[in-house]
């Protein structure tokens, strides 16, 4: 692939995002479609996926801003549902769907058969957030789905192995598949405890924000890269250093957490455009090669795939949410009482991603003894089309099921409220280490420079509260929205005041871009404020 296809998948891919942005459907699910569009479109470079390409270069950053922006301390709250569902679902459903399809498809082998359980198993990172953000599911439900698709493709990676090595001849036996499966979820977890604490070390002793953003960006990979150097879980490296330096990104200074924002948004932005779109463009590559089997034969099994993947999926979560619970009284008197709509929801929030296409793609040619590898392009076809249908008919469906069962969702008043309390009681102490440093002779300012101080503490502390008062009756504002736009018009009035000054050679461009980023930054902390508040 040449550079100019690169850029031209990366920019129609925004461009596509985008505009998903103006209409009510989730923009994974326009990028897969335009992906498809495309596909069949004649001059479309070949976009095929690689999975020595997007395991090791795309799957750890997206895994690392998913975990980052994950709670650590609400995931060890969930971490039974979540591991019930990123590892024993996982389980199940590799070897369910895989019986079944050795049950459905003739002559396919059963090592064969649980290679595409494997592969189709484990519910997408990428795709779980991006719905999860756009259907607004209550916090609990968000947790449980995110967690699971952080994990669960450690899970998927390893027993796609185990089926693997079987396939083709190797004689891995369960025992030594159940060895390489602690193996490498141990391993993989202790890289990511031996990794965490130094690079969090780095990071809060770096002095520059450029050269600590810049160990940002390295971080999954070089995680990702040492756990499989080692032959452990990756996966659970980067999500184990990610949730640590998530949970601690407090102690990083502040031009590092502004840039770091900036930076992994827009790298999460791109990375997820690309991968949607790649799903829909791999169409010629899942048809080429697949002349073996008849088009009706091949869309029955895939029909019959994708409802097994569906069914499977209710029939762990349902027994894995109530036996729980029924079996312990500790679990029922440590977890909040939940109704059917929590399975249900779980249930159905089971859309695959471009994780299964990648390991899909590196299924083997051929066996040990230089034969094909029994029904590969099968496999693959399968794989493509699951991951469509759950795309495409989970994902549309998921915020009509979300409206229709009424799930409650962020109480913003609620949340405005705690957040005012936890503003007035860190303005308190704020207030109180402020008197204690002007008691200090050392300390001695001016009397307009404190009341200063203390009018900005003031302003922090009222500004959570104006949220909660009536609004203005003429504008619709409360008055913190009304002191944000002021203070924006105000920013916007001296700023062309100093391109006129530069126009007019008072000042020269260097002076221009100190004062311009002066006011950018007091520009980017009301946004922020503004941006919170919504």
């Amino acid at each position: 692939m040449d550079a100019l296809s690169l850029v031209g998948l990366v920019a129609a891919s925004a461009a596509v995002a985008g505009a998903a942005r103006r209409t009510p459907v989730p923009a994974p699910l326009l990028l897969v479609a335009a992906g498809l569009i495309a596909s069949c479109l004649p001059g479309v470079p070949a976009y095929a996926l690689d999975a020595h390409i997007v395991l090791p270069l795309l799957l750890p950053p997206l895994l690392y801003t998913a975990a980052v922006d994950s709670s650590y301390l609400d995931l060890r709250a969930n971490l039974r549902p979540v591991a019930l569902l990123s590892v024993g679902y996982v389980l199940f459903a590799t070897v369910a769907v895989g019986w079944l399809a050795y049950r459905i498809v003739p002559d396919l082998p059963l090592t064969a058969a649980l290679v595409l359980g494997a592969v189709v198993a484990p519910p997408d990172a990428v795709t779980a957030a991006a719905i999860a953000r756009r259907v607004g599911l209550p916090g609990r439900l968000t947790t449980v789905l995110q967690g699971e698709s952080l994990v669960n493709d450690a899970t998927a990676i390893t027993a796609y192995k185990v089926a693997v090595a079987a396939a083709v001849g190797e004689g891995m036996s369960w025992g030594a598949g159940v060895g390489e499966f602690f193996l490498a979820a141990v391993g993989g977890v202790a890289v990511g405890v031996a990794l965490m604490v130094p690079l969090h070390w780095l990071r809060t002793h770096l002095r520059e924000a450029l050269l600590q953003n810049t160990l940002s960006l390295l971080i999954p990979f070089v995680a990702y890269a040492a756990a499989e150097r080692v032959h452990a879980s990756g996966v659970l490296a980067v999500v184990v250093v990610a949730l640590h330096l998530g949970h601690r990104s407090w102690q990083v200074d502040f031009a590092t957490r502004l840039q770091e924002e900036a930076v992994w948004k827009m790298v999460a932005f791109i990375l997820e455009s690309v991968v949607f779109a790649l799903i829909g463009l791999q169409l010629p590559f899942v048809l080429k090669g697949l002349g073996a089997y008849g088009v009706g034969e091949a869309v029955w099994y895939a029909v019959a795939v994708f409802l097994a993947v569906v069914v499977v999926r209710f029939v762990w979560v349902y027994p894995a949410t109530y036996l729980p619970r029924l079996l312990s009284r500790r679990i029922r008197e440590r977890e909040p009482d939940t109704d059917w709509t929590a399975p249900l929801i779980v249930g159905w929030a089971g859309m695959r991603g471009v994780v299964s296409l990648a390991i899909a793609f590196s299924v083997p040619f051929a066996v040990s003894d230089g034969s094909p590898f029994p029904a590969r392009n099968l496999v693959l076809f399968l794989t493509f089309t699951t991951v469509i249908g759950t795309l495409v008919i989970q994902g549309l469906s998921l915020p009509v099921l979300v409206r229709v069962l009424r799930l409650p969702g962020r109480d913003a008043k609620t949340a405005t409220l705690a957040e005012a309390q936890a503003q007035s009681q860190a303005s308190a102490a704020a207030e109180a280490r402020l008197d204690a440093l002007l008691a200090d002779r050392r300390n001695r300012l001016p009397g307009p420079l404190a009341d200063r101080l203390r009018t900005v503490l003031e302003r922090r502390r009222n500004a959570v509260w104006e949220r909660l008062g009536a609004a203005d009756p003429v504008t619709g504002e409360s008055a913190d929205d009304t002191y944000r736009r002021l203070s924006r018009e105000m920013i916007d009035a001296e700023r062309e005041v100093f391109v006129r000054l530069r126009d007019e050679r008072h000042i020269d461009d260097e002076m221009l871009r100190t004062l311009l980023r002066r006011l950018d930054l007091e520009e980017a902390a009301a946004y922020r404020e503004e941006s919170d508040a919504s």
